[in-house]
């Protein structure tokens, strides 16, 4: 069972969102305002965060961002404004995924559900104590990626890598000369399909470009495919 923090201001969505998600075996934790909400997730230290971005005494952006510094927890945004910038704005806080308001509870559900999985995921890949491991490790001219330790360098310089990032970068090492549309990319990195919200993939592209190009501007490794997506070059 995971614990999940949810943390809105609106006692009937809290409610509402708190009821659908402990439907699924969850712990869930609750708080109507940022400070609250951010004292709690010390506090627990939850599995993932479910977070309102217009939160009374301290922004969801905020705490967000807070929490981002302090721990790689899993967070989802909640929001009422449905334009671009906003979500950009929102992910560039470091949040995992972006849900805009009215939401239907089968798709938070489902949201969630992808971020304990890929969490879940990213952990048990790393290293047990008294297991010998082998390394698998993924390069592609200066670039290397090491799954098993989830460490990447660029020309022997480890990057600082967001999980997502690491997820993408992978993906895409993985899958080499392949012409990869941005649902597709979505649905294989962040574990379910974005109802068009494809503009994910571009923020999270632009942020590996200026890690890991020379040039970010005349990228080599992540070349754009006009009109379809992205296509690795090694």
């Amino acid at each position: 069972m995971s614990t999940v923090l949810v943390v809105e201001d609106d006692p009937n969505i809290l409610d509402a969102v708190a009821y659908s998600i402990g439907r699924d075996g969850h712990e869930v934790l609750t708080a109507a305002d940022g400070v609250a909400g951010l004292a709690l997730a010390r506090e627990r230290h939850p599995d993932a965060v479910v977070l309102d971005v217009m939160l009374p005494r301290m922004s969801g952006l905020d705490v967000c961002r807070i929490l981002r510094a302090e721990a790689p927890v899993p967070i989802l945004l909640l929001t009422a404004r449905d334009s671009e910038a906003d979500r950009v704005q929102g992910l560039e806080t470091g949040a995992d995924d972006y849900l805009t308001k009215p939401f239907s509870m089968r798709e938070l559900r489902a949201r969630v559900a992808s971020m304990l999985r890929r969490d879940a995921l990213s952990r048990a890949a790393g290293p047990r104590a008294g297991e010998p491991l082998e390394d698998v490790v993924l390069r592609a001219g200066a670039l290397e990626v090491n799954e098993t330790t989830h460490e990447a360098r660029h020309r022997g310089e480890l990057l600082t890598l967001r999980p997502r990032e690491f997820a993408l970068l992978t993906y895409f090492m993985r899958h080499p000369g392949q012409a990869l549309t941005r649902s597709q990319i979505l649905e294989e990195v962040w574990g379910i399909t974005f109802m068009g919200e494809t503009r994910t993939v571009d923020v999270h592209v632009r942020w590996l470009r200026e890690k890991i190009e020379e040039d970010p501007a005349n990228p080599q490794h992540i070349q754009t495919v006009r009109s379809v997506g992205y296509r690795f070059v090694a």
